[in-house]
């Protein structure tokens, strides 16, 4: 329902420019809401502050990473050594001489045991020499094929990787970081509430300002007329011989004195529509009238929260600085978590899949080929140099802080909210007595008036009636709008200032 009111409120603010606005207090306070930039820029950081804690959520899910790319190596990957591949090319040379070398031994053995004659023992050496040249070349064609076989093409290699990492436990530092979004997220509405709250009072105190300078201009032009009769009548007199010069001049004086009130009343009403204009968001040349600011007397009920007991407890979660400083302390608590997880062990749970070309696990096959893995992986604080201890020992002192800081507040606004209570009687007392004296005021103006037509009073008691009488209705004028301005105090000290 309230917005609806407040739609329609600013429909009818948002009229053709040429027109005069006639605003109400809801209207005013409907446009103010909506033009503040402060509580635009406050409901921004309300957004924001929800899409951090919904991005904190995500540290409760696996992470999946992806990674690729290409290297090339000026050597290949070989599974021999520089000398096992010198033993492997000269295989059927070193073979030849190390059998050519045993035969040639066995035959001069022969040869000196008398088995067979020198001259056989000459034709086998020939035909071994005959042999070895084949055969070491053959050799080593087999020695170089097994070496190039051992040989891989990894000049190029193209590779690829998907990795998962989900956290187990990481003592405690993903609960404290959501925490931390969520009373974040708290602390942004809280905010809102008290720049709202802080829009309403200065937009009331604007409104009321202004109806009470539109009331005193009222009253400054009937007493400059009052003031006015006077000096005709003071005039004529003169001219009959019945007033002298002196209580001409003495009229005069209190003439301009008049004047000058109703210049200054008009600057101050100008000023202050000005004011509004710009709390309420809307061009300050506007003309604007406010629906209060003609009426004759602002019609309060005297019994109005009178009596009315500040709920001290209530202000305690109602008042939005109270709950911005209890967030600061949860804040703190949380801070005080999140540097102690820092300290306790880690553990992640891995896994993954290893793609490559050439394929390592296949004898380095010219075609891509992977594999997967899991694994757990632990890490364990172990030595810091006591780091750990002296930032939770600052950490929380930062905590100790903010719970003073929130205590004093406590007890300046327990303060507020009795003076603003005493406050409210008083300006009701104000009122009342007021009131009692403008009926005295307007008697006594009305008996000067009187007494100055049948010549039995002085132009100095007429004009001292009417500026009783003028004093009176001033401080009217400024009892109505304390009792207003005293109820608007208390609500927002009780924290209920609301629209």
């Amino acid at each position: 329902m309230k917005t609806i009111i407040s739609l329609f409120l600013l429909c009818g603010a948002f009229l053709s420019a040429e027109a005069q606005r006639t605003l109400s207090l809801d209207s005013c306070r409907a446009l103010a809401l909506h033009n503040n930039k402060q509580i635009n820029v406050s409901k921004l950081k309300q957004d924001m502050a929800m899409n951090i804690r919904k991005a904190a959520k995500t540290k409760y899910l696996p992470k999946v990473d992806a990674a690729g790319g290409y290297q090339y190596f000026s050597e290949s990957i070989s599974l021999l050594s520089k000398d096992e591949k010198n033993q492997l090319n000269n295989l059927g040379t070193n073979a030849a001489t190390l059998a050519g070398g045993s035969l040639s031994s066995m035959v001069t053995g022969l040869v000196q045991q008398g088995v067979i004659p020198a001259s056989v023992a000459q034709q086998i050496s020939g035909v071994i020499g005959q042999l070895g040249t084949p055969m070491a070349t053959a050799g080593n064609q087999i020695g170089n094929s097994i070496v190039k076989s051992l040989e891989t093409d990894t000049h190029n290699i193209w590779g690829g990787a998907i990795m998962v990492r989900q956290p187990i436990f990481m003592g405690g530092a993903i609960t404290a970081i959501n925490n931390i979004a969520k009373i974040n997220e708290n602390l942004a509405a809280n905010d809102a509430d008290y720049k709202t709250q802080s829009t309403l009072y200065d937009i009331d105190q604007a409104y009321w300002l202004v109806v009470s300078l539109k009331q005193k201009q009222l009253l400054a032009n009937s007493y400059l007329n009052l003031v006015k009769k006077l000096n005709s009548d003071v005039q004529k007199m003169i001219k009959e011989g019945i007033a002298t010069h002196a209580d001409g001049l003495r009229v005069n004086v209190k003439v301009n004195e008049a004047e000058m009130q109703v210049t200054q009343v008009d600057d101050g009403l100008i000023l202050s529509k000005m004011m509004l204009c710009q709390l309420c968001g809307i061009p300050m040349e506007d003309n604007i009238t406010l629906t209060d600011e003609n009426s004759d007397g602002l019609n309060l009920d005297m019994s109005q929260q009178t009596d009315k007991v500040a709920d001290k407890e209530t202000a305690s979660s109602n008042r939005p600085e109270l709950r911005m400083l209890q967030n600061g302390i949860e804040i703190s608590e949380q801070a005080t978590k999140l540097v102690r997880a820092e300290y306790l062990p880690h553990v992640l749970l891995t896994g993954g899949y290893l793609v490559s070309n050439p394929n390592i696990y296949n004898s380095f096959e010219k075609k891509f080929a992977g594999t997967w893995n899991v694994g757990v992986m632990v890490q364990v604080p172990v030595w810091t140099w006591f780091e750990s201890s002296y930032k939770i020992r600052a950490s929380k002192l930062a905590t100790s802080m903010a719970q003073m800081e929130l205590c004093d507040t406590k007890e300046k606004i327990d303060l507020q909210i009795t003076q603003s209570q005493f406050k409210v009687k008083e300006a009701h007392k104000k009122l009342t007595m007021a009131r009692k004296n403008i009926k005295s005021a307007e008697e006594n103006l009305r008996c000067a008036n009187l007494g100055f037509r049948e010549g039995i009073m002085e132009t100095t008691d007429v004009m001292t009636a009417q500026t009783a009488w003028q004093q009176a209705q001033s401080q009217k004028i400024d009892a109505e709008v304390d009792v207003k301005l005293s109820l608007v105090n208390l609500q927002k000290a009780l924290g209920v200032l609301r629209y």
